[in-house]
């Protein structure tokens, strides 16, 4: 199955294409759509939601949906609100969960309760809602419902921008400031990858870092300047290779756009452990998710891409990964 809340896009037809390559021609494919009114808090856009499910019909069914499921509010909580909900936990009250109050609470509940109606053997997920993704993941888990929870990687557009839903609210101007977040996680994401390349120049060394800053003397000497400011940038490699300077760089292309017209107004960039949300160690090694949220007017936009710091580990699974 594929669970949206309607306004399908390219990044809900990869869902679903992935999901009948998964389960093959024979396999059958639901897609729900469904605008779910407890994951919306005071003063969001529960009623200018976009819901367009006659073109929903269209794509899921083009991508290779078996079944478009497009229940009612009344269907899925007859009687009202439900008295029994699922409960996020800590990680719930984090990122995401901090800046919109029970809005996990609220995703997970409909989630239990379509994945029983539903009865699926695999659900797929976005990991450009990789908190939900994470969530929904530990909810399977911990309460053992019979269900393999596949993550499908971000689909984004030409530019960079994370293919959305809300991305229809962005006026032309706000779209250019918007562009801003792809940015941010790829200029985070470069200077990792810098970092890393130097630190394993060093460790190459036969000597390593003591080798590399030993050079660097000497080149000093000579007058090599450039050669001699390359091999100091390989000595300390180690230590500039941290999530302190991907959070850096990410942070000076926010701190940019909240100087353009309109400007981004940040809610949080963060480098967190994909496990509990948690931020990670300047130390850290491993797997980490570099997420940021942000307001362009009066369009609230989330954003996120998977990190590894230090060298791979077969042990840790990528967020792609099923559970």
């Amino acid at each position: 199955m594929v669970m949206t809340m309607g306004a399908l896009h390219e990044g809900h037809a990869t869902l679903i294409r992935a999901a009948r390559a998964r389960v093959g021609e024979d396999g059958f494919v639901v897609v729900t759509v469904f605008v779910n009114p407890l994951q919306f808090g005071a003063g969001e856009d529960l009623d200018r939601y976009p819901r367009t499910l006659d073109a929903d019909l269209e794509l899921a069914l083009g991508a290779g949906a078996s079944v478009v499921f497009a229940p009612s509010v009344d269907e899925v909580y007859p009687g009202g609100e439900p008295q029994v909900r699922i409960t996020a936990g800590p990680m719930g009250e984090r990122l995401e969960g901090a800046s919109r109050p029970g809005h996990f609470d609220g995703m997970l509940t409909v989630v239990a309760k379509l994945l029983h109606l539903t009865a699926p053997d695999l659900a797929f997920f976005g990991q450009k809602d990789a908190q939900q993704l994470a969530l929904i993941r530990r909810m399977v888990r911990d309460l053992n419902f019979p269900v393999e929870v596949v993550g499908v990687e971000t689909v984004r557009e030409e530019d960079g921008l994370a293919l959305s839903s809300r991305n229809r609210y962005l006026s032309a101007g706000e779209r250019r400031t918007a562009l801003a977040l792809s940015r941010a996680l790829f200029a985070g994401r470069e200077r990792l990858a810098a970092q890393e390349a130097l630190r394993a120049r060093a460790d190459a060394l036969p000597n390593g870092r003591d080798r590399a800053e030993n050079r660097a003397e000497a080149l000093s000497r000579l007058g090599e300047a450039r050669a001699a400011a390359d091999a100091h940038a390989v000595a300390q490699a180690a230590e500039c290779a941290g999530p302190g300077a991907v959070r850096a760089a990410a942070r000076a292309v926010l701190d940019e756009a909240a100087k353009a017209e309109p400007p981004l107004t940040l809610d949080y960039l963060a480098l967190v452990d994909p496990a509990d949300f948690t931020e990670v160690a300047d130390d850290h090694d491993g797997q980490a998710v570099l997420a940021v949220a942000a307001r362009v007017g009066s369009t609230r936009l989330i954003d996120n891409i998977p990190l590894s710091f230090g060298p791979p580990s077969p042990e840790s699974p990528t967020l792609g990964a099923a559970t």
